[in-house]
């Protein structure tokens, strides 16, 4: 592996071209921090830099073999020892991606332990963020295990169970919580326009997250959902299907960020690995949903990148197709859209120090051939030279043409 310490290419920051400039880093106890970015004279046509991209919404414990096992039923039967292995292999597949950091919305002491070991240098692949789940009894994320399937995972019920779960994440290593307040898609047996929680269920959740330093993702697809979320105080909503042009506003107030997930609902909604009840719900939102979202983009509501991404729906690296569906659906030029995955999916879950290219933020970075902050059809997997995480050179490798140090 090559040990690199600065690059000088064509530079995109994360919110603007820079032109070509020299980016010096450096190790810092067990990570990488940019030092200067400074203008240079070199010619380098080809090849470009932007910050690495950010996936604000995954579920990183799907099957990363080949073939296609059942989705449902492939968790249940796999141990969470092979399941880790999985989860490493579908980080990665996003890193070849130019993803070098991803959220889990699902997350238990599998992702929890499989983030320490990333951050640790144990196992090579990008920035892992967990979120552990906090629902109800027959809630969204209490539907994907059969009645009858003895091993559940935790639900919480009442106020005071819901503080009491939320602290057991926080022990366990979790860096948010997730929600729902809204039924689901793939969940079995529940309805898009179900409720999930009271709303004193939802606020005791909410604080004691902040009160433990723990951002929260609401789960929302109805604009009940997205109302009950803003309400509530929640920090990013994840899909935001069906939010009106009232409900867009308030979230702009609020400073609440959205990753509306775009092509696994539209997946589901064809069929692909779904039956015929999930892709009638996913049908019936979809059928509704560019409009608002659209509405939503231009009335300055935050969108930012979050795929959804599961290995059976949503493949880990369609994160590229994801922003390039974005920019069309949301009217948006290809910088913004790029900034979506970047500086503005950076702040959106709290860590303003990923998605940028500038003194003091963390050395992640995607050496791509093209200029996609001109042109969004150019953010391709075939374009992607290398990736660097935490100042490692991770994936592909430099060209001789890459002036480096």
């Amino acid at each position: 592996m090559q040990s690199v310490t600065s690059l000088t290419l064509d530079t995109w920051d994360g919110t603007e071209h820079l032109g070509v400039t020299s980016v010096r880093w450096e190790p810092q106890a067990g990570d990488a921090i940019i030092r200067s970015v400074s203008p240079s004279d070199a010619e380098v046509p080809e090849y470009s830099v932007i910050p690495g991209l950010i996936d604000t919404h995954v579920h990183l414990l799907g099957y990363a073999g080949s073939g296609t096992p059942d989705f449902l039923t492939w968790p249940l039967v796999t141990r969470p020892e092979e399941q880790v292995l999985h989860g490493l292999a579908n980080a990665n597949r996003a890193l070849a991606a130019g993803v070098t950091t991803v959220r889990d919305l699902s997350a238990d002491e599998v992702q929890f332990s499989l983030a320490r070991a990333l951050a640790d240098g144990i196992v090579s692949g990008p920035r892992v963020l967990a979120f552990g789940m906090v629902g109800m009894t027959a809630g969204h994320a209490d539907l994907f295990i059969p009645p009858a399937f003895p091993i559940r995972k935790p639900t919480a019920d009442g106020p005071v169970a819901c503080r009491a779960l939320v602290r057991h994440w926080a022990r366990a290593g979790a860096d948010g919580i997730k929600i729902a307040t809204s039924g689901g898609v793939l969940s079995v047996g529940d309805k898009s326009a179900w409720r999930n929680y009271t709303r004193e269920e939802i606020a005791a959740i909410v604080d004691e997250a902040h009160a433990l330093g723990m951002r929260v993702a609401a789960h929302a697809h109805t604009p009940e959902g997205i109302e009950i979320a803003l309400d509530e105080g929640v920090d990013s909503i994840e899909h935001a299907t069906l939010i009106t042009p009232e409900l867009a506003a308030r979230a702009v107030a609020q400073g609440v960020t959205v990753a509306p997930t775009l092509l696994i609902n539209e997946t589901i909604a064809a069929g692909a690995g779904a039956s015929t009840a999930q892709a009638t719900k996913a049908t019936e939102l979809v059928g509704r949903r560019d409009a608002l979202l659209r509405q939503a983009a231009e009335l300055g509501v935050d969108f930012v990148l979050g795929t959804d991404a599961n290995a059976r729906h949503v493949q880990f690296g369609d994160e590229l197709a994801e922003v390039r569906r974005m920019a069309e659906v949301l009217g948006w030029t290809a910088e913004r859209a790029l900034q979506s995955a970047t500086s503005f999916a950076a702040d959106a879950i709290g860590r303003p120090d990923l998605g940028r290219i500038r003194e003091g933020a963390a050395a992640d970075f995607v050496i791509v051939r093209g200029k996609p902050w001109n042109d969004i059809a150019q953010l391709t997997a075939d374009r992607i030279v290398a990736v660097f995480v935490r100042g490692r050179l991770v994936f592909g490798s430099l060209d001789g043409k890459i002036s480096h140090g």
